[in-house]
């Protein structure tokens, strides 16, 4: 026994021997990540957590140099960058190490992102200026005006109105591009008259529009008075009869669906019962974010609803949000100023406490309300903050947007009553069928189909 001690002892030294021998600019000083990251566990008490990412086998060169003995953080930053991780801090002393996130930043690059941008103007008029520079450039780089000359003149085929308590819902698709649809839901008030009208662009909830709380807002909407249409997400709902889900992350996504919301306001902001001067645009977390581009987009729309959605620092985790480079316009932006393009339109912001948003009351709500101020109109965007509550859209954000669109679009208040609506079966909202045997003839049928047509109209 003494003499297999003696022998281990002799092959640990050896081993540590080697191990220094090795550390010197010949081998870049090189050592495991793994490794690494284990002696910053032990050296500054924290717990690190990597079973998203790989680690085995992986060498990090000039290793020990990365090292902070003062900054945890600073270590994990110059160690994890050049294999393309970050580390997410949780509670405590526990950080969780990711794949780095292109779209995804941090408040404090919020902070500082914000005040170069306020940097960039200090009045109305080089606001302005800075403004019409956004607004043409997000244009050239999401490439819509390509597809906007390329749209077809198609009308929207209807299904027949479902009559409901105090509203109507009826199905419609639309053709954009040849053999590209877009399938969704109009709910209207059973009143006659001219009526303001909401585009309702989807989020990336769990049922998509076809969720009980979408229904909800849609039909109470219309109950107080708006007409709303909402729409599938690409390769979502409908639309998976054309595409596979994971056509979804495609950048092309981002493209499609603006070309989508657009071409719905179109053929909706004509029609004898819209109020023209009440257009509205409301959406929660990826709906969100479409219904800031959109108002970049399109200037008719004369008020704005973004639900748990907007920040500084997060772009939105979906190529469908942040796969083409429009945040590059102008040397760089975000949707913090993006929304700001809206001043002085009546706008409100709603977040919560346990997602991206948690920052707007205090970081870009007031960067916002300093914009509005150059019009004198810091009354007219307003922000609702749930810190107690997460990412959903969930009775209280719905409350929020009645209390809006209430006073911003003058809803009758005395028909908001989510328990008069009907809550219908995926199977009554469908345009195509329960089968998609109502796909017309000349459907693209794959994203591959889509992509010959997207470079022949590039041409």
């Amino acid at each position: 026994m003494k003499i297999k001690v003696i022998l281990l002892s002799a092959a640990l030294a050896l081993s540590g021997r080697i191990l220094f021998a090795q550390q010197n600019s010949d081998h870049k000083f090189q050592r495991p990540l793994k490794e690494v990251l284990m002696d910053i566990s032990k050296r500054f008490n924290v717990r690190l957590k990597w079973t998203e990412v790989e680690v085995e086998g992986k060498m990090l060169d000039y290793a020990d140099f990365r090292i902070r003995p003062y900054s945890v953080e600073e270590s994990l930053s110059n160690v994890l960058t050049p294999f393309d991780y970050k580390f997410v801090k949780q509670e405590g002393n526990f950080y969780k190490i990711k794949n780095y996130e292109y779209a995804s930043r941090t408040d404090a690059d919020g902070v500082k992102m914000l005040a170069y941008l306020s940097s960039l103007y200090a009045d109305s008029v080089q606001w302005n200026s800075r403004k019409e520079c956004l607004r043409r450039e997000v244009r050239e780089r999401l490439g819509i005006d390509v597809l906007l000359r390329a749209r077809i003149k198609s009308t929207p085929l209807f299904s027949k109105e479902r009559i409901y308590n105090g509203y109507v819902v009826q199905n419609f698709s639309l053709e954009t591009l040849p053999g590209l649809y877009v399938c969704g839901s109009i709910y209207k008030p059973v009143t006659k008259g001219k009526h303001s009208l909401i585009i309702c662009p989807n989020g990336h909830f769990q049922e998509g529009r076809y969720r009980k709380d979408q229904q909800q807002r849609m039909a109470t909407l219309a109950r107080m008075g708006a007409i709303c249409v909402d729409y599938d997400l690409f390769a979502w709902g409908e639309s998976l009869l054309q595409f596979h889900e994971e056509d979804h992350r495609k950048s092309a996504a981002q493209m499609i669906q603006a070309l989508n919301g657009m071409s719905i306001l179109d053929f909706m902001y004509n029609r004898k019962d819209v109020d023209k001067k009440r257009v509205g645009v409301n959406g929660g977390s990826g709906g969100g974010s479409q219904t800031v581009l959109l108002t970049i987009l399109d200037q008719r729309f004369t008020a704005l609803a973004p639900v748990v959605s907007l920040s500084s620092h997060f772009d939105g985790g979906c190529p469908c949000e942040s796969g083409l480079p429009v945040f590059f316009a102008c040397g760089g932006t975000n949707n913090a100023e993006l929304a700001a393009m809206n001043a002085p339109k009546p706008m409100l912001i709603v977040s919560d406490g346990n997602d991206w948003t948690n920052t707007v009351p205090t970081l870009e709500y007031p960067y916002i309300q300093h914009i509005y101020q150059y019009y004198g109109a810091t009354k007219n965007v307003t922000n609702v903050h749930l810190p107690e509550e997460g990412h959903d859209f969930g009775p209280n954000k719905r409350n929020a947007v009645y209390d809006f669109f209430t006073i911003t679009f003058q809803l009758d208040s005395s028909m908001r009553d989510e328990s008069k609506v009907t809550v219908e079966s995926t199977a009554k909202m469908l345009s195509f069928g329960e089968k998609g045997e109502k796909l017309p003839k000349n459907a693209i049928r794959s994203f591959g189909e889509l992509e010959k047509l997207l470079d022949h109209l590039k041409k």
